[in-house]
């Protein structure tokens, strides 16, 4: 059973291959609506936004607030920096990390419910377990940023997370904090496979703000592997990444 929605302003799959009804997918679906009511920094709302406007002190920030809060100070410390949820204006912006930590969650209501055949997708970002309806390992295609109607890259991540960063579906919107003007010219997409899909996205973003230099901060990071595409079109991949492109 495979369904779309759209939340947190991105398309949401949700596959449960051996899904007995469809009570499981709509049970994920709230979360991801829980989330967003909660995480969403477009909604006047949602407890983040009532954070950055002052109205919340620390003490009264919700459980899921605070394990965000501190995965993402910790993100901040391992990648020197680079990933960082405070904006300019000093306000916090927690979206780069919210939406792995969500699908890893969602994964886990499923693994509760019994189900180890899944597939679940926001926005690109994947956390897939087990084999699909038809028996065969989950794979998964990597775009070309430069003609979203074609693959570049097959994929067979097999229980592992997969996230993409890039610029070229939503432009600018991932800076580099250590440069001047912060804005990233040289490559345009990113992809980071990691023990899982949280793994996967705080660490895509962070090495997606590096630049060029984002590859060799993957290759030396143990469980991530990365696929990178510059600007001219040329892709670079770590050491260990054409493991996953073998069926």
């Amino acid at each position: 059973m495979r369904e779309t929605r759209i939340l947190m302003g991105m398309p949401v799959t949700v596959d449960v291959a051996t899904a007995p009804d469809g009570a499981l997918i709509d049970t994920v679906f709230d979360y991801f609506a829980a989330v967003d009511s909660r995480f969403s920094t477009y909604r006047a709302g949602s407890e983040i936004s009532a954070i950055n406007r002052g109205d919340v002190p620390v003490r009264n920030w919700s459980r899921e607030m605070l394990e965000v809060m501190a995965l993402a100070e910790r993100t901040r410390k391992e990648t020197d920096g680079y990933f960082d949820i405070r904006k300019a204006d000093g306000s916090l912006d927690p979206s780069g990390i919210v939406k792995g930590w969500a699908i890893c969650n969602a994964a886990e209501i499923v693994r509760r419910a019994g189900i180890r055949d899944f597939f679940i997708e926001a926005g690109g970002d994947i956390q897939s377990s087990g084999r699909n309806g038809a028996g065969r390992d989950w794979c998964v295609g990597i775009r070309n940023p430069f003609n979203a109607a074609e693959v570049i890259k097959i994929i067979w991540p097999r229980g592992r997370g997969v996230a993409t960063s890039g610029t070229y579906v939503r432009g600018q919107h991932i800076y580099d904090p250590h440069g001047p003007g912060g804005s990233i010219a040289d490559i345009v997409s990113l992809t980071v496979i990691g023990p899982d899909v949280l793994e996967a996205d705080r660490f895509a973003t962070a090495a997606f703000a590096m630049g060029k230099d984002g590859i060799h901060f993957l290759e030396r990071m143990p469980d991530l592997e990365g696929y990178i595409v510059d600007v001219n079109g040329r892709a670079t991949l770590t050491s260990g990444f054409g493991v996953f492109c073998q069926e």
